[in-house]
């Protein structure tokens, strides 16, 4: 669900977070890069699960938050990714046969995983509404896409399958000083796993299933204004720094609250360190999963593929599929504005005169 109150922004930003290293260049299922996949923000479920592979079981964001007078409240929105395996098969003399790859109608398909979108909302009013928890609980489930060759006639299928999954949400506050609260904002995973087997060297892989990929908090209030944790105000350092964070960083996000900078109606913590008020640039072409590279050699890159590469690319997952056709839709114009940009020009400064 989308909270119409969190600006559209915030919610590219977040978007990009979501999906940081979801898939990376080459966008290959060969590439060794893309072997080890859903390492940004995993919450792994509790108990033996997360304990035996070392990953964490939650993670706790704290903030503070400025207000004229109660009452005010505060949106929490939880995201995260929702790994799908997805199974290929072919019809095959006696049924359907388990396939690593199937061509039909001149596509490529493989098995292998991809994604999809998870969000749970929490309202949290204050004072008196708190400590407040929402239990969620996504069934497993599956869906079959069916493959037909050029006749029309069912050549294979694509089986997409995820796991079940359970969670919890908790949002609190505490007063620290007058029209100064501190939230606290905490998510476990409270999902079923069977312990990691001792020596498993796929024991991650085979957990990730179970887990929330690449979590990440949107908080919001339009009668309060978070105060930035990258530079408070002087008033509030101490509070600042004595906040705990375990697993996310929360930064401003939107338009700044405050003729300062120091303070905004939404915070963004994701387990990527940003800036305070991040934004996309506007010259990107969109999402490319991979934001240690620079978009124009990222798409420069793309366009240099074999069609052999781009071939594999397509078949590995739909995502990559879009960047491939968004990639060879560019025009020049598009192209040239890859190449860099000045965001602000600023005087320089006067230089000493050296006598002749």
């Amino acid at each position: 669900m989308n909270d119409p109150a969190v600006p559209t922004a915030v919610d590219a930003i977040a978007r990009t977070c979501l999906y940081e290293g979801y898939l990376l260049w080459p966008y290959r299922r060969s590439a060794l890069k893309n072997a080890k996949r859903w390492t940004f923000g995993g919450i792994f479920p509790r108990g033996d699960c997360a304990e035996t592979l070392g990953e964490r079981d939650g993670v706790t964001a704290q903030v503070l938050l400025e207000h004229v007078r109660p009452p005010y409240e505060v949106t929490v929105r939880l995201r995260f990714l929702h790994v799908v395996d997805r199974t290929v098969w072919r019809e095959g003399p006696e049924g359907p046969e388990r396939a690593d790859a199937l061509t039909v109608a001149g596509e490529r398909h493989v098995t292998w995983q991809e994604a999809t979108e998870r969000e749970v909302l929490l309202a949290l009013s204050v004072p008196g509404d708190g400590p407040r928890t929402t239990s969620f609980d996504i069934p497993e489930g599956s869906d079959t896409e069916p493959l037909a060759d050029a006749r029309g006639r069912r050549a294979g299928s694509v089986v997409h399958s995820w796991r079940r999954l359970t969670g919890t949400l908790t949002a609190d506050s505490e007063p620290l000083a007058p029209g100064v609260d501190r939230l606290t904002v905490r998510v476990v995973n409270t999902s079923d796993c069977p312990p990691p087997r001792p020596g498993d060297r796929h024991a991650r892989e085979r957990a990730a299933g179970s887990a929330f990929a690449s979590t990440h908090l949107i908080l919001h209030s339009d009668q309060g204004r978070f105060v930035s944790q990258l530079d408070p105000p002087e008033e509030l350092r101490q509070a600042a720094a004595a906040c705990a964070n375990d697993g996310v960083w929360p930064v401003l996000a939107g338009e700044p609250g405050g003729a300062d900078g120091r303070r905004a109606h939404t915070v963004l913590a994701s387990p990527i360190t940003l800036y305070d008020f991040p934004a996309v640039a506007p010259e990107s072409p969109g999402d490319l999963f991979d934001g240690t590279e620079i978009d124009q050699l990222l798409v420069l890159s793309v366009l240099s593929m074999t069609e052999e590469e781009q071939a594999e690319a397509r078949a590995c997952d739909p995502r990559a599929r879009e960047i491939l056709d968004r990639c060879a839709g560019l025009g020049l114009d598009e192209l040239a504005r890859l190449h860099g940009a000045i965001r602000e020009f600023r005087p320089a400064a006067p230089q000493p005169r050296e006598d002749a």
